[in-house]
């Protein structure tokens, strides 16, 4: 299968940190691999209403549902790409990876076993110079990419608070440069380790 990255930017700013240094680990990619680029503020979402008991999910078959659903299937590799607010995931990031429990009970999709296999990866800025306290956005990640079986490539941290800051982080530029050639391990919760 040919690889197809899947890009889904979670900041509530523009050209933020977070994307810039998306977009230069992404400018590393061989020019065969396909790119979608999917903006979660230019593509909003309601918010995901528990369902799990109470009826059946519908396949989402227009708008910015179906948008996501239909470009999280069809991706080999998908990168959240969220600056780290409250040191976790966006609002809006979290609420991409709230339809995740829905597509799971929606009847005919597969979701998960249409995952299990794929590569989730992170890229984040934050203003501190200490990368822990980036960890409960890491162990979100971690943690989605184990329950559905898929590969975990770990997240790219850069630092940067006003606009622009992360082009001055030469080590996350650094890292940017390599991050994708990595080889991603089997996602694993902590407690199996």
């Amino acid at each position: 299968m040919t690889r197809r990255f899947l890009f889904v930017l979670g900041s509530a700013r523009a050209d933020g940190n977070t994307e810039l240094l998306a977009r230069r680990a992404a400018e590393q990619l061989p020019p065969d691999v396909e790119q979608q680029w999917i903006d979660l503020a230019e593509h909003p979402v309601p918010d995901f209403e528990d369902l799990r008991h109470d009826s059946d999910h519908v396949r989402p078959t227009e708008g910015n549902l179906a948008l996501l659903l239909d470009a999280t299937l069809a991706a080999t590799d998908i990168v959240i790409a969220s600056p780290l607010y409250w040191y976790s995931v966006s609002a809006q990031t979290k609420r991409y990876l709230d339809y995740w429990s829905g597509w799971l009970r929606t009847p005919g999709l597969d979701f998960k076993a249409t995952l299990a296999g794929r590569t989730l990866w992170g890229v984040t800025a934050l203003a501190h110079r200490e990368p822990e306290v980036a960890d409960p956005l890491v162990g979100t990640l971690n943690n989605s990419a184990a329950y559905m079986g898929m590969r975990f490539g770990g997240v790219l941290l850069g630092n940067g608070s006003k606009p622009g800051d992360v082009l001055h982080d030469t080590e996350a530029l650094a890292r940017a440069k390599t991050f994708f050639e990595q080889e991603a391990p089997p996602a694993r919760f902590v407690y199996e380790d």
